[in-house]
């Protein structure tokens, strides 16, 4: 297709920059003026129904690229991942966009990149970064900033041994967010693989499956596991106007920098304490079979496993991704030919664009049939365009009418109820946010007897109901569409948010000794235990963040050799630590046993009984003392099986609650939870300041 001069004016800018090796970077961007929508418009025409990426047939190995504004694209092979002399072949460009080499002989095995040569590119190729291929299915990446990578031709012969998915419906969810490093790179999880696939599956240590299995789980979300930038620039140096004065640790931990969507993390293939510089990552692919070794693993326990996932921006600081194959198609431009970055990471993937929408899509169907994943979690998912959401579910129902999709319902908007419409869960921010509240300085929630914006006891009735729309406020149409929680990665642990918001806790205090820290004050049992009891007994999807079941601390270690200035505090965004910062110590565990205990007896309630997943909202019959305003109770009637759930949150009163006729077990109180009985009641229960209680009546 052509374009008209006058229609488009194309300059080409370039810039050098050194990076830390000394080597020259030829940095180069397209400025398309203010034609940029039509010229991305244009583009849209193209559309291939090919399969894309390397692949084996007939004796011969194809390699197939989407770059519809390529002049030229070479397929470079390669022995070794670390040579720099690949042999060259010419690729060839279909009427669709899609460029193409076909080479004799099954080459699996072999390391492959494309150097891709814009229209406005004029050189002879040698400062051009060598592209990944998007579609590559595992990946090796050498360890610095720029994420060199290299495809692998992958042969896949994997046996499942007859695992399939784990199907269930999204009302029983109890889900764990979890870092796979985090649950066995501390060395009280007994691993000797720490820090990988291979460990968190590791069998007879206290960590990993074997402590998940334990607490009684029945789902763990994965943050991201696709192929990913796992270095950021070099501390106090510079890129592309990027000044690194923000993170001394110069990585990118949790993984939300994804390079490939088809390719697991090579991170998680070995076992390192510390990720080093100047290695070959991932090469000899032992990274896919891995993977699908930990969820085989996690399905033969009846855990099911969804993976985070991150299609709304691509790795921002890599050389030879996306955005040197083809900027103009795949990315969000403003008017001057620039990335968007409503994303906050550099540059927004154009998903609305019909072959970057076919490769999400891909991507999920890929990680269903290939890796029996059971679910997903979309990171931003309101910069993901409607057509794109749409399409993902429908397609994915089609495989496995059980797989769970749910999102973070911002960036670029909020809109939860959006997403409800189209048969997608959401993060609650509101159950969130109305429970604890949403800072700990000055911003307290109910469970403190505070009231964060605009809740009130109306709003916490509709948090156990499910968050419908038919109450005022109210996000969603099904009550499984909200992701019930009060701690995710982000933010301040469930732990620390009470330790500083009780007021005993100074969260500039320099804290030396973790494990003494950790340990909870009674007020703080209190608060943990009163904030589970509610997310546990609400109607919706519950999920817990790794170690909140024993208000795990994130402190930052005091005597590191990093120049953090707030070494020694309380962390709330740990994304770039690789350290105990993040991992979980199963010393802290046991110091909180009680409240691991408490959890425990909860989830094992919550599975036990019906009610408290699947009760109707005419079920729910909500008792309020009027002199009382932080006291909720109500009386949950499902199947036979009549349940009074009762909450205290004010901070000094104990007080009462009448109870019809008839003996009443006691399935939780102030210290302990379950489903054995801790003795009965008649007529009345009394709850202390800042507790809760469970009771089952006794027919």
């Amino acid at each position: 297709m052509k374009f008209k001069i006058s229609t488009i004016l194309i300059l080409a800018t370039f810039f050098l920059h050194q990076n830390s090796e000394g080597e020259t970077l030829f940095i180069k961007e397209t400025l398309l003026g203010e034609n940029v929508k039509q010229h991305q418009k244009e583009l849209d025409k193209y559309y291939s129904n090919k399969k894309l990426g390397s692949f084996v047939e007939n004796g011969k190995t194809f390699f197939r690229l989407f770059a519809p504004s390529a002049k030229d694209v070479r397929l470079l092979l390669f022995e070794r991942p670390e040579d720099t002399a690949g042999k060259s072949y010419e690729m060839s460009k279909d009427k669709n966009g899609v460029w193409e080499a076909v080479i004799n002989g099954e080459l699996y095995g072999i390391y492959y990149g494309y150097k891709v040569y814009s229209k406005s590119y004029f050189g002879d190729g040698s400062d051009l970064p060598l592209c990944v291929d998007p579609y590559a299915k595992a990946v090796t990446t050498f360890t610095t900033y720029l994420n060199p990578r290299k495809a692998i031709v992958y042969k896949d012969n994997y046996n499942w041994e007859g695992d399939s998915w784990v199907r269930r419906d999204w009302r029983d969810l109890i889900i764990y967010e979890m870092h796979i490093r985090d649950m066995t790179a501390h060395p009280s999880s007994g691993s000797k693989l720490p820090g990988t696939y291979e460990g968190l599956v590791e069998k007879g240590i206290k960590g990993g499956i074997n402590y998940i299995r334990k607490l009684g789980v029945n789902t763990v979300e994965l943050l991201p596991a696709m192929e990913y930038g796992y270095m950021e620039i070099p501390y106090l140096d510079s890129l592309d106007g990027f000044f690194n004065t923000w993170n001394p640790y110069e990585r990118n931990y949790w993984g939300y920098m994804t390079s490939n969507f088809f390719a697991p993390a090579a991170y998680y293939s070995q076992p390192w304490k510390k990720l080093k510089r100047s290695v070959w990552m991932g090469a000899d692919g032992r990274q896919v079979k891995e993977f699908k070794d930990m969820v085989k693993a996690f399905h033969k326990e009846g855990i099911g496993v969804m993976m985070d996932v991150v299609f709304n921006h691509l790795s921002e600081y890599e050389r030879g991704n996306l955005k040197q194959i083809d900027k103009d198609y795949y990315f969000r431009l403003d008017n001057k030919g620039r990335f968007v970055a409503e994303s906050y990471c550099g540059n927004d993937l154009r998903t609305e664009a019909p072959m970057v929408r076919r490769m999400i899509v891909e991507s999920i169907l890929y990680w269903m049939k290939e890796y029996h994943i059971d679910g997903f979690r979309f990171d931003l998912g309101k910069l993901i365009d409607w057509k794109t959401i749409k399409k993902i579910i429908r397609e994915a129902h089609k495989v496995n009418p059980s797989a769970v999709f749910v999102c973070e319902p911002w960036g670029g908007g909020y809109d939860p109820t959006g997403f409800s419409r189209r048969g997608w869960g959401a993060w609650n921010d509101q159950i969130r946010n109305g429970v604890k509240g949403q800072n700990p300085i000055d911003g307290l929630g109910w469970i403190f007897g505070k009231w964060y914006g605009n809740n009130n006891i109306k709003r916490i009735e509709s948090y156990v109901n499910g968050t419908l729309l038919r109450d005022k406020f109210g996000l969603f149409y099904k009550k499984e569409h909200s992701v019930n929680y009060l701690e995710s990665h982000d933010d301040y642990t469930f732990g620390d948010f009470v330790r500083i918001g009780s007021g005993e806790v100074n969260p500039k205090q320099i804290i030396k000794n973790a494990d003494k820290f950790v340990k909870l004050t009674p007020r703080q049992m209190k608060l943990n235990k009163l904030g589970a009891l509610f997310l546990l007994t609400s109607q919706g999807i519950t999920m817990i963040s790794e170690g909140q079941e024993f208000a795990r601390s994130k402190v930052i270690p005091w005597d590191i050799d990093v120049p953090d200035k707030n070494k020694g505090h309380i962390d709330h965004n740990s994304y770039n630590k690789d350290n105990a910062t993040n991992y979980i110590n199963y010393k802290q565990a046991e110091i909180n046993k009680e409240l691991l205990e408490y959890y425990k007896g909860l989830i094992e309630l919550r599975k036990e009984f019906p009610a408290f997943r699947r009760a109707k909202y005419e079920d729910v019959k909500f008792v309020e003392l009027k002199k009382h305003p932080f006291v909720l109770g109500y009386f949950l009637n499902y199947k036979q099986n009549l349940f009074f759930v009762g909450f205290n949150a004010e901070q000094k009163s104990e007080v009462k609650f009448m109870l019809p006729e008839g003996n009443w077990e006691m399935l939780v109180n102030a210290h302990d939870a379950g489903i054995k009985s801790l003795g009965e009641v008649q007529k009345t229960v009394s709850l202390p300041a800042i507790t809760g209680v469970v009771l089952k009546f006794k027919r």
